[in-house]
């Protein structure tokens, strides 16, 4: 593989159940508090990500999980993106950007005309902060009674 190739990420609707997933969605939980005050942490249980507006997809590669996100329906012409993490092995190597691109394509086929998404100033985001830029996102107000502080931004993308 040359040093610009990009591997090649399966991305489907996965279980919620599966151990690999629990452990990267608990290390999600887990290592938010370190980055944000408890309460604006925009990480969900795996019991949230169960609810039936969410649509729940990881990345694997050779089987191994490289990264989760979810898309919210908001309403039939908004929807949020959810839950992104990358499983550290695969941090720098697409597969955050794989299923941002998935999460955004099923957008799109939905007819979304806008997708937001909340994340943290903090130093510890900014990786999280260029891939959402560069896949078009931009600061944006809050939206869904965000609260928007130090710690705390929405970001958004008009699709439609």
């Amino acid at each position: 593989m040359s040093a610009k190739a990009r591997p090649d990420f399966t991305i489907a609707a996965d279980s919620l159940d599966c151990p690999d997933v629990r452990a990267l969605i608990d290390l999600h939980l887990a290592r938010a508090p370190r980055s944000s005050p408890v309460r604006t942490i925009p990480a969900l249980s795996a019991e949230q990500l169960a609810q039936s507006d969410l649509s729940f997809f990881t990345a694997r590669l050779d089987g191994a999980l490289a990264a989760i996100g979810a898309l919210r329906e908001i309403n039939a012409a908004k929807g949020e993106i959810k839950s992104m993490r990358t499983a550290d092995a695969y941090l720098g190597k697409g597969a955050g950007s794989a299923i941002l691109s998935h999460l955004l394509g099923l957008a799109r086929s939905r007819r979304y005309r806008w997708v937001g998404l909340e994340t943290g100033r903090a130093s510890a985001y900014l990786a999280a902060q260029r891939l959402y830029q560069k896949h078009g996102f931009r600061e944006c107000p809050p939206y869904n009674d965000y609260p928007i502080d130090d710690f705390v931004m929405c970001m958004g993308l008009e699709i439609g």
